[in-house]
């Protein structure tokens, strides 16, 4: 991406999130509320995940699941036991997304990239795929509105996290790799637009 490219990217985030901030502020603010009170715990859910240049960054989103004895697995799955009955909303919902736009306004996160993986997906990255951690990771993006019902397709595998692993990984790597090589801001505009509409 050139530097021209990265600064139209840059505005255009920046903007589009402070409006955001401003305009659903009371939504996450209630959100959290919610998730505090049913998971009895702070709702907002901080995980340390991969950024552009693989600077490390706290993600932030509305907590939407507690801890279950015997369950220790990233991988979730269509009806997780993990996920507590409003999180099961703010997930369909995408409210549990909502405080990103803080990530977004400085300047951690894009409202479209590559979504951010932990070190340990992050850490598997070889050669011309590594042009990804080029890119400040999005929110939405191509990857993620293919795999929008990915906790579904998972939940139909015997082996979940193999599959994710083995299958859904490497395609996600693929479509990330070709986003971040023919980046335009019409395209960017187009996944904000469908990860809407399909909200």
């Amino acid at each position: 991406m050139k530097l021209s490219q990265e600064i139209i990217k840059g505005i255009f985030d920046f903007s589009l999130a402070l409006v955001g901030l401003v305009l659903v502020v009371p939504i996450i603010v209630l959100a959290w509320i919610v998730a505090s009170i049913e998971t009895k715990s702070n709702g907002f859910f901080l995980q340390e995940r991969v950024g552009k240049n693989g600077k490390l960054f706290a993600l932030i989103k509305i907590k939407t699941m507690k801890p279950v004895l015997g369950v220790n697995t990233n991988v979730t799955q269509k009806n997780d036991v993990r996920i507590t009955i409003s999180g099961a909303i703010f997930r369909k919902t995408k409210i549990d997304e909502l405080p990103q736009l803080w990530n977004v306004l400085i300047g951690q996160m894009s409202f479209v990239g590559p979504r951010p993986d932990v070190k340990g997906y992050a850490d598997k990255l070889q050669g011309k795929d590594r042009v990804v951690l080029l890119v400040r990771p999005g929110i939405t993006g191509p990857a993620s509105i293919k795999y929008k019902n990915e906790e579904e397709l998972l939940s139909e595998q015997s082996n979940p996290e193999k599959y994710n692993s083995e299958v859904i990984w490497p395609d996600k790597v693929k479509i990330n790799v070709n986003y971040v090589n023919n980046w335009s801001f019409i395209q960017d505009v187009r996944y904000i637009y469908q990860t809407v509409a399909n909200t």
